[in-house]
């Protein structure tokens, strides 16, 4: 598998994501400050409410444009099956019932899923418990998550 591609995948994305809240952004304001929107007493809040819309927008399209900047400078490691989980690592999970996982450990759009080469991956950070669980971790080790009574073998790390 890829990480290269994998990675310019997820930066697309989030560029599209991007896009989305920059747009909703701008229309929020412009509700919020068109002309029909002006209170007629102190109880219409409709612009006000629209403010608050345009600035969560705002402010949640400013995290995404953060994170495509911290991954288009982020440098891919690959890995030996002897070397310690770390960011940037692509881990292939395994659960006793032989049901199998990716995920990517990355520093920043954990949560994200992203289809790749016919796999769905998943983003991880290592603020989040599986990733937390992760790092250090080698190929063979069996990793458990709060939650989650199944057991998962560390089939490889790429």
């Amino acid at each position: 598998m890829n990480k290269e591609t994998f990675l310019a995948q997820l930066i697309g994305t989030l560029e599209e994501d991007y896009a989305l809240y920059l747009r909703a952004a701008k229309s929020a304001h412009a509700a919020a400050t068109h002309e029909e929107n002006i209170p007629d007493n102190k109880y219409d809040t409709l612009a006000l409410e629209a403010s608050y819309v345009a600035q969560g927008q705002a402010n949640r399209a400013q995290e995404i444009r953060g994170a495509i900047l911290h991954l288009k400078r982020l440098a891919i490691r690959t890995f030996q099956e002897d070397e310690p989980i770390r960011l940037t690592a692509l881990v292939e999970l395994e659960a006793g019932d032989g049901s199998r996982r990716m995920v990517f450990l990355s520093p920043v759009a954990g949560g994200l899923s992203i289809r790749h080469e016919s796999r769905n991956i998943r983003v991880v950070t290592p603020e989040s418990p599986l990733g937390r669980t992760l790092l250090g971790c080698q190929v063979g080790d069996l990793v458990s998550l709060a939650g989650d009574a199944r057991e998962y073998e560390i089939i490889s790390v790429i």
